[in-house]
């Protein structure tokens, strides 16, 4: 991903986050994330978040979606006896099409087929201050709807680098490369 698409995606997240009432410090402004999981498609497959806390046991993040921005299916594995992380979204403006393990098909969801590999369709619909617990190993991908979406997550631990996508062209750590 280019600086410059970068630097665009942190100004548009910001005023995701004034829509949701989320203030944050200059330097946690600084620090937020752009994942375009290499594939140069951000503004369809893509992630804007901004991670608070990531200790040996917790995790706290705030995550923006752009309107039908998916962040693509994977599964968070552990390493050795550990398991892989626990997570809860919450969501805080916009709405959230979250997509798990179960019952479902493809052509009834209410979201869009990302461009990547896809294979879970039950569809759990996250408004302003609904949440959903995704336990450790479920499959799962998620997209904002039409007016983008703002997430807290908190979780146990998290190791984005063991994350398994179900699209083998992912790469979940982005390259940032200068104009």
């Amino acid at each position: 991903m280019k600086r410059s698409e970068m630097n665009r995606c942190v100004e548009k997240a910001l005023t995701y986050y004034e829509k949701a009432n989320i203030i944050l410090t200059d330097a946690e402004k600084a620090n937020i994330e752009v994942a375009d999981f290499g594939l140069n498609r951000v503004e369809n497959v893509g992630l804007q978040l901004l991670t608070y806390i990531n200790t040996d046991r917790v995790c706290a993040k705030e995550m923006v979606l752009f309107p039908y921005q998916s962040c693509p299916e994977h599964r968070h594995v552990g390493t050795g006896t550990e398991l892989g992380k626990e997570e809860c979204f919450r969501c805080r403006y916009g709405k959230v099409l979250l997509y798990v393990e179960g019952e479902g098909k493809a052509e009834d969801i209410q979201g869009r087929i990302p461009q990547t590999d896809v294979t879970v369709f039950h569809e759990i619909v996250l408004n302003p201050g609904e949440q959903y617990v995704i336990y450790p190993g479920t499959l799962h991908w998620f997209q904002a709807a039409e007016e983008g979406a703002v997430i807290s997550e908190f979780s146990t631990h998290s190791t984005d680098e063991t994350d398994v996508f179900t699209d083998k062209d992912i790469v979940r750590i982005p390259t940032i490369e200068n104009d």
